[in-house]
């Protein structure tokens, strides 16, 4: 097979782990006999210093000819860096927003899986940890607050800003249909959460996942408020399976989802249109603190990678084969800085990526 795929390095530690994914990549195309055509593309940081712009027209554009976009990290420190002093419209994360926007990236797909070898590094308590959990956090990407029209302006004499959070029916209802199709793949049940007692966005949420359930009567479904899902992942996280929600609340649980597993640095990520056409990415951030360092772990960008070749290439053996040589690779002993634990071998994040691919 013939893959065309932007990569989108940006900024922070980004360059770092999207090479090492690239060359597990490459492993796996030479070991099946594929060909991979990379387009190095800007977003972020790095395209405002470049072209003023986080996102240009002429990078989207080349972005929707590709079959995959593999994405690292957007942003610096919003503290220190220059890009934080420009307007909104014209910061990194601006880009981001774009480009899910512009691709029609509705849903995003964050896996939250413990591996045995890593419930050391596990924050929860031994006895949570001991029983495991496998989710997948079904976030809907390009609706919500974040979309919604904003302003902040002086309303007699007081400064007020207003932020507006919008669903359709429509919406909702095709982030569901993926939730529930994915369901079906896996433990057949989904936990759909919202904030029903309060806001009418929710009740509408809420009434139409019901519908879309009806056509699944093998997968079983309840509905949770967002603020007992928050403390339910850090009580009982082995009862998740697909966890279904709108885009604020996605953002937070899916951050929290990745940090119990020991390292936001083991999570992947998959945004997807109607079609075959993905952007892959890590969980986690940029970590300018340590970029340049090579010490990043580049294992969730790796499992991103892995889930490009599973959900837009069709390739289930391949992903199978990066996903093998993750976890040969943990029960060895090999460690980046950020999941190690006595008794194990710490390595650079460019020899995590040699050790995976080699196993490949």
């Amino acid at each position: 097979m013939n893959m065309n795929i932007a990569v989108i390095k940006g900024d922070g530690i980004g360059p770092e782990v999207v090479s090492e994914a690239m060359k597990v990549l490459d492993a796996v195309a030479a070991k099946y006999g594929h060909t991979i055509a990379y387009e190095q593309l800007l977003m972020g940081g790095c395209s405002i210093d470049a072209y003023g712009d986080p996102l240009t027209d002429e990078t989207v554009a080349k972005a929707k000819k590709a079959d995959a976009v593999l994405l690292g990290s957007i942003g610096g420190n919003t503290s220190t860096s220059p890009w934080y002093k420009l307007p909104p419209k014209k910061r990194p994360e601006a880009g981001l927003l774009k480009i899910r926007k512009e691709l029609g990236l509705f849903a995003n797909l964050r896996p939250a899986l413990l591996y045995d070898q890593l419930k050391d590094a596990c924050p929860l308590k031994k006895e949570i940890a001991d029983k495991g959990f496998d989710m997948v956090i079904m976030r809907e990407l390009t609706g919500g607050l974040y979309f919604g029209e904003r302003k902040t302006e002086e309303v007699d004499g007081v400064m007020t800003a207003v932020d507006t959070l919008t669903y359709t029916e429509t919406e909702i209802r095709r982030i569901a249909i993926k939730a529930f199709d994915i369901a079906m793949k896996r433990r057949k049940k989904v936990t759909s959460v919202d904030k029903a007692n309060v806001l009418d966005s929710s009740r509408l949420w809420r009434k139409v996942v019901e519908e879309v359930a009806a056509d699944y009567p093998e997968v079983s479904y309840e509905h949770m408020l967002v603020d007992n899902a928050a403390m339910q992942l850090v009580k009982d996280p082995a009862q998740f399976d697909v966890v279904l929600t709108e885009n604020m609340f996605g953002d937070i649980l899916s951050d929290e989802a990745s940090m119990i597993t020991g390292s936001i640095g083991m999570l992947s990520s998959a945004s997807l249109n109607e079609t075959k056409f993905g952007l892959y990415e890590p969980s986690g951030g940029s970590a300018p603190d340590i970029a340049g360092q090579n010490i990043a772990n580049p294992i969730a960008t790796i499992l991103s990678a892995a889930m490009m070749l599973r959900y837009t290439f069709d390739l289930d053996a391949e992903a199978d084969a990066i996903e093998a040589a993750v976890r040969k690779v943990l029960v060895e002993g090999y460690r980046t800085g950020d999941i190690m634990s006595e008794g194990c071998t710490k390595v650079l994040c460019d020899e995590m990526g040699n050790l995976i691919a080699e196993r490949v």
